[in-house]
């Protein structure tokens, strides 16, 4: 199982990409999915699509790695589906809840594009490593450092973001794992029994998130965080292929609001 954040060392066209051309990009397509219209959001998919073999991923990997937001995704359509005015549809008999055919176009173009949001996001953690990813950050913002903005913090609070996320999720399967091993079950029985299982993973989990916290924080202290200017030992530079993909993006945005 892949998680969501998590990144996939390989030796594709999109892994070689300087992280800045990466980062603009999914900020450029998250922006044009937005605005643009259902024809243009079917261009991004398509786009997105035709970079999973550049970046060696293939998408089951990728759909595997989308699971935590599926839920997500699921409830934005039943809320659409139930909320939004328009030509009802014959109610459920037993509950009288009344759906809109409107509400169901609604709410797939809206976990359509949310959809598309997620994976472009996906697919720059899975090919661009923490570290890189920091320092295009740094490098993108670079230029607010001039007006007080401490950069250096902010994007070092954005790597353990990212980083927390499987590292979260992880801890989850272990601590299910060991409730297993001694007898627990989530799948069968009462659905209470089954709920009072699973609330019993919530403590554990922030508690070792809080000493992972800790184990951190001093880890950091240890290595003279925040002591002088930061130094990396990857220098960043743009080539022929990072022009030729920037490009690409920016053709495919503009085509995307136009159509």
């Amino acid at each position: 199982m892949y998680r969501l954040g998590n990144y996939i060392p390989a030796q594709s066209f999109i892994h070689r990409l300087d992280p800045r051309v990466k980062i603009l990009s999914v900020i450029l397509l998250s922006v044009t999915v937005l605005l643009a219209a259902p024809s243009g959001t079917l261009l991004i998919s398509i786009l997105l699509a035709a970079s999973l073999p550049l970046a060696a991923i293939s998408p089951l990997r990728l759909w595997q790695a989308l699971a935590p937001v599926r839920p997500f995704l699921l409830l934005l359509l039943l809320l659409h589906m139930l909320s939004t005015e328009g030509q009802p549809l014959p109610p459920f008999p037993i509950w009288k809840i009344t759906v809109t055919m409107e509400g169901i176009v609604t709410g797939f173009v809206v976990i359509w594009r949310f959809g598309v949001l997620v994976a472009a996001a996906g697919i720059l953690t899975m090919t661009t490593s923490p570290s890189e990813l920091v320092l295009g950050l740094q490098k993108l913002l670079k230029p607010l450092g001039k007006i007080g903005v401490p950069v250096r913090d902010l994007t070092t609070m954005v790597s353990l973001a990212l980083r927390f996320v499987p590292t979260f999720l992880a801890e989850v399967d272990r601590m299910k794992e060991a409730r297993l091993a001694r007898g627990a079950s989530f799948t069968t029985g009462r659905i209470p029994a089954r709920l009072r299982a699973a609330f019993s993973l919530v403590l554990p989990v922030v508690l070792n998130s809080f000493k992972r916290a800790d184990e951190l924080a001093v880890a950091m202290e240890a290595r003279a965080y925040g002591v002088g200017p930061g130094t990396s030992m990857v220098e960043l530079s743009f080539g022929q292929e990072d022009v030729a993909a920037i490009s690409m993006v920016g053709i495919i945005s503009i085509l995307a609001l136009v159509l």
